[in-house]
């Protein structure tokens, strides 16, 4: 009798997509090219934080923004003069690197900066999900409650950055920053935390000299 033998090829569901992440990132550096995935949940001023960036930003912007429906943020930044392109996914809750990689070809990289990726507000999908990025800036805001490093610790594991944006309305409300440093602190030892208001524009300067040097780094 001839031996039977059972072997179990197994690969990873998301190895297709981290494949081709990696050659958007190797494409990206080509150019002198950063890219930065940023999340965060509906409602927490991701396009307010870009804006703001931008007005403290020696390196060029460029952007891909991420949305269900819709293209009203890309017709703002467009209108002040930022390359922005559109996708939209018409359902599905994140990003991923095949859609990236080809709306990488459409974006005219002139010169080298910063490509910001603006996705989809949700605090789950896309920390799942590689899409080329050199760094995962999450965005927070005190208005969301100081408990969301504990009810969604992916993204706050994640994350290369962490932005708590709102903090001129902390008179106002109960936000708990002890509780939300902890929580944060507990996943992620040294993210740094930047305290923003994207109302007055306070702590966005610090923020654009730490991508500056992020920046630096991939360049020769």
């Amino acid at each position: 009798m001839h031996d039977i033998r059972k072997i179990d090829i197994q690969e990873g569901i998301l190895d297709e997509n981290d494949h081709i992440a990696e050659h958007v990132k190797e494409h990206m550096e080509e150019h002198g090219i950063l890219v930065v995935n940023e999340m965060g949940a509906p409602g927490v001023g991701k396009t307010t934080t870009l804006k703001n960036i931008f007005k403290h930003l020696k390196s060029k912007p460029y952007v891909i923004e991420g949305d269900i429906e819709s293209d009203l943020d890309t017709k703002d930044l467009n209108s002040l003069g930022i390359e922005t392109h559109q996708i939209n996914t018409y359902g599905a809750c994140h990003l991923d690197a095949p859609m990236i990689e080809h709306m990488t070809h459409h974006v005219h990289f002139t010169e080298p900066g910063i490509l910001f990726i603006e996705n989809i507000g949700n605090l789950v999908c896309p920390a799942e999900f590689s899409i080329g990025e050199h760094v995962k800036m999450l965005v927070s805001t005190v208005t969301e409650g100081s408990d969301k490093p504990y009810k969604y610790p992916l993204a706050f594991e994640k994350a290369d950055i962490i932005i708590l944006n709102k903090v001129d309305l902390i008179p106002y409300l109960d936000f708990d920053e002890e509780f939300f440093t902890k929580g944060v602190r507990a996943l992620n030892k040294d993210v740094p935390i930047f305290k923003v208001s994207g109302k007055t524009g306070e702590g966005f300067e610090e923020v654009a000299a730490w991508l500056e040097e992020k920046a630096a780094s991939i360049r020769p």
